[in-house]
């Protein structure tokens, strides 16, 4: 739910792979900004309204975006946030990246498996590979998709997707 940080949802076609609402809601904070053509930037009252998330929760997302250097904030009774380059030159991949990072990291294999102290498997593991492929195949993607390509409607986007002249995923 808005407003934790914390909070996960299932990504429906990787069962066990989780996306942080952090994520998906700062995504969506971006999107926001990416579609407004007006002088003046967005308030944190103004994105979150229009995404219905809560002020604090929408303010702790645009510090990560701009610690992340994907938004600027101007301070003052005419402040509030913009983007710090144009929507097409902003990927998927820059926002996952800011605000959560890969989706294996190096990491990933760092914890302990069952009761063990230490993986098994620790200097060779045929499944840390997977893991690698998976997540380069997700950095890949998601870094050819910007912000500007996000602007179209779910029947649109799904259309541009399969139809584009290097499909980011298989038709069936």
């Amino acid at each position: 739910a808005p407003g934790n940080l914390d909070t996960e949802f299932q990504i429906p076609m990787l069962g066990s792979m989780q996306l942080l609402a952090q994520e998906e809601y700062g995504l969506r904070c971006l999107l926001e900004l990416s579609r407004h053509s007006g002088p003046e930037p967005l308030t944190i009252q103004e994105i979150a309204k229009a995404e219905g998330l809560s002020p604090d929760y929408t303010a702790k997302l645009l510090r990560e975006l701009r610690r992340g250097g994907l938004v600027n904030s101007t301070r003052g009774a005419a402040g509030g946030y913009r983007l710090t380059r144009e929507p097409e030159k902003i990927s998927v991949w820059d926002a996952i990246e800011v605000l959560g990072g890969s989706l294996f990291p190096d990491r990933f294999c760092d914890g302990p498996p069952g009761q063990r102290s230490l993986c098994v498997r620790g200097s060779d593991c045929s499944i840390r590979s997977i893991w690698r492929l998976v997540d380069d195949a997700v950095r890949d993607v998601l870094g050819r998709i910007s912000l500007r390509d996000l602007h179209r409607a779910e029947i649109a986007m799904g259309t541009w997707l399969e139809t584009r002249p290097e499909p980011l995923r298989r038709t069936q």
